[in-house]
């Protein structure tokens, strides 16, 4: 048994309300919710799983050959969309899921599939999802070769990379280093865009993990980009405020100051939801490949950037806070002082009329 699943994910730039999705679509489409078939109930925990709507397949003419992928959405509460090109052979050897792999390296002939099928869906969902919006060149792709076992047949170093090429020992050792295996008759073998799972049996929750954290990453990505939109609006607002009049400033801040606190507030609320999106928790072995795929694909590095610029925002929040209460200081002070003049100027008033 062989297969390969390509992926591709997308943002449509808000929060997902799935029940009442699941429940607006259900008339029309056959609906699911993901569920993980091999681990314990507790063992992995996602609060709301996504909603999975199975697509019609498509046949892919690639070098005189078809081949027939099935196709599979998956839309997520934190606003993303998954979609899975799933080509698959009960019958075939090794050697067929090398040359596949090879004919479609770097998703090579899918994007317009992918793009027609991301408009039908589309089309689907606006009318139930307010303000509605997708960019489709903001993607995260990942390839996972499956496998029903692993032997010298094949090159995984080949698969990993998408050519056959002689690769030095210490790229072959840096992409094999993040293997996983939990017996002697299985492995994970995990990379920056592409994974092989060997297993004799269908390994169907280690692909969902993978795919969760590719989502992850996707929406870090996304926030990352609308993090740095507003603090460039951030800038532009101070550095407009600063030319203005004292009094026309103070209120200029105010606005930002409310705009700064609604933006800390909803992107911490929505950073807080991605790093939850799933807990592995009792299965070790299912937590080993959930965190190596993260590190792998660098999750690391976009929550840190992320938190950094909630951070930079929080600062300039308390930076414009101190500002204003100084220059609310100084109101005061001056009125302090023009109350103390004007008695000075009634009482003298006063001595040369009487």
């Amino acid at each position: 048994m062989i297969a390969l699943r390509f992926y591709r994910i997308y943002d449509i730039g808000r929060e997902v309300n799935l029940d009442w999705l699941e429940k607006d679509l259900a008339a029309s489409f056959v609906t699911t919710r993901t569920s993980f078939r091999r681990v314990k109930p507790k063992s992995i925990i996602m609060e709301n799983p996504p909603l999975m709507l199975w697509m019609e397949p498509v046949l892919v003419e690639k070098d005189g050959r078809t081949f027939d992928f099935k196709v599979v959405a998956r839309i997520y509460d934190v606003g993303a969309i998954s979609f899975c090109f799933v080509y698959e052979r009960t019958d075939a050897d090794l050697a067929v899921l090398e040359d596949t792999a090879l004919l479609f390296a770097g998703q090579e002939g899918l994007s317009d599939f992918f793009l027609s099928y991301l408009r039908t869906l589309a089309e689907i969902l606006k009318p139930h999802i307010k303000d509605f919006a997708l960019n489709p060149d903001f993607f995260e792709d990942y390839t996972i070769h499956v496998a029903d076992r692993l032997d010298d047949s094949i090159d995984p170093v080949i698969l990993l990379t998408g050519e056959r090429t002689k690769i030095s020992s210490q790229m072959r050792d840096e992409i094999l280093k993040n293997t996983q295996s939990y017996t002697v008759d299985d492995c994970a073998i995990l990379s920056w865009d592409a994974a092989l799972l060997c297993n004799p049996e269908y390994p169907a929750d280690l692909i969902d993990l993978i795919e969760y954290a590719n989502v992850q990453v996707l929406e870090l990505r996304y926030y990352d980009r609308e993090l740095t939109r507003q603090m460039e609006k951030m800038y532009d607002d101070i550095a407009l405020a600063d030319r203005l009049s004292w009094f026309r400033r103070t209120h200029h801040y105010h606005g930002i100051m409310a705009h700064l606190m609604e933006t800390n507030a909803e992107f911490s609320e929505i950073i807080e939801k991605i790093d939850n999106l799933i807990k592995v928790t009792e299965d070790v072995y299912y937590a080993r490949v959930y965190a190596t795929v993260l590190k792998v694909i660098r999750s690391g590095q976009w929550s840190e950037s992320v938190s950094r610029k909630i951070e930079v925002i929080r600062e300039n929040y308390s930076m414009l806070s101190d500002e204003v209460r100084i220059q609310h200081s100084n109101f005061l002070e001056w009125v302090i002082i023009i109350l103390i003049a004007l008695e000075f100027g009634f009482a003298i008033w006063e001595y040369f009329i009487r």
